[in-house]
């Protein structure tokens, strides 16, 4: 163990949660991971490095939390944490102050909604108006952003969580879009939701989840979580997923117009393109002639296509 840091195991957890009147809910997903050599092994795979600025989501009672402090030691990465529930966001500083008294002053917990945090300066990306706005890692600024966003200290390069099923592909998606200086990350989610961020095209759990991560980034499977690390025990099996940001491809067409093919494609999986298409291009006829001007067979269906060939479609609607 890496001096000056000390991790929770199954009893502290218990105890933090006992003394503040936790009960762990499902409307949050709120299962806690009580075993150290797992979140360690998430630590790993985060790699904070001089430099870093670590975004963990979920922190709940800090287990995750102080392995990624652990891995940081040595390094001038700074953690961020982000969780929605007030008395856990709360709790979390004097956690890491008295089990890691040496990174206190490279920690900040917010209570926020991942959904809705913001970079630095009140940035949010292309998620709020569709810019580009970068910021280098580590500047400080306020809290507020501008709307209804939280805005965050610094900005982050890497994400670390531990995300709810039914929030896990938005969350991620958000993050990408709203964070440019976001560069890579490791989430731990239900199993079949890391299947689906994971899936290529022709697989059978292909679809707009993985379709719309491809544009951000590489993503792959990064292991397997047995239920038994966590408190409660939940009724599935998880896994981790690992990305590393890249460019998306090379189009005239926003992120939003190729989106919007990606959702009309699998909004009716089952269909042809020429099918499925038909009200987002206007006509049957129509999405065949914009398939056919994109290099892309009328017969085939979503599941067959790559990000750069959703850009394709929708780059050829932009043409007369």
């Amino acid at each position: 163990m890496t001096a000056g840091v000390r991790l929770l195991g199954a009893g502290d957890i218990r105890d933090i949660a006992g003394r503040l009147g936790v009960r762990p809910t499902k409307r949050l997903g709120q299962n806690f991971v009580v075993e150290q050599g797992t979140v360690r092994r998430i630590a790993a795979l985060a790699a904070p490095r001089d430099g870093d600025v670590v975004l963990e989501v979920g922190p709940g009672l800090g287990s995750l939390t102080l392995a990624l402090l652990e891995a940081a030691a040595g390094s001038d990465a700074r953690l961020v944490a982000v969780e929605i529930d007030p008395a856990l966001a709360a709790a979390l500083p004097a956690t890491v102050a008295e089990r890691a008294p040496e990174a206190a002053g490279r920690f900040c917990a917010m209570h926020a909604d991942a959904l809705h945090v913001a970079g630095p300066g009140g940035t949010r990306g292309e998620s709020a108006d569709g810019g580009r706005a970068s910021r280098r890692a580590g500047e400080p600024t306020g809290r507020r952003a501008r709307g209804s966003g939280v805005e965050l200290p610094w900005a982050p390069t890497v994400l670390a969580a531990n995300l709810p099923y039914n929030v896990a592909v938005p969350v991620v998606l958000h993050l990408l879009a709203a964070l440019p200086s976001l560069e890579r990350g490791v989430v731990m989610v239900q199993a079949e939701v890391a299947d689906r961020m994971c899936a290529g095209p022709g697989s059978r759990v292909y679809g707009a989840p993985s379709a719309k991560l491809a544009w951000f980034a590489a993503v792959r499977a990064a292991g397997v979580v047995p239920r038994t690390v966590f408190w409660p025990v939940p009724n599935v099996d998880s896994k981790l997923v690992a990305f590393t940001r890249r460019d998306p491809p090379a189009t005239s067409a926003s992120r939003q117009e190729v989106f919007a093919v990606i959702d009309a494609a699998f909004g009716q999986r089952r269909k042809t393109l020429r099918a499925a298409l038909a009200g987002w291009a206007g006509s049957p006829a129509e999405a065949e002639r914009l398939l056919r001007a994109a290099g892309v067979d009328p017969r085939a269906r979503g599941e067959s296509l790559g990000i750069a060939e959703f850009a394709r479609v929708a780059e050829a609607s932009r043409l007369p």
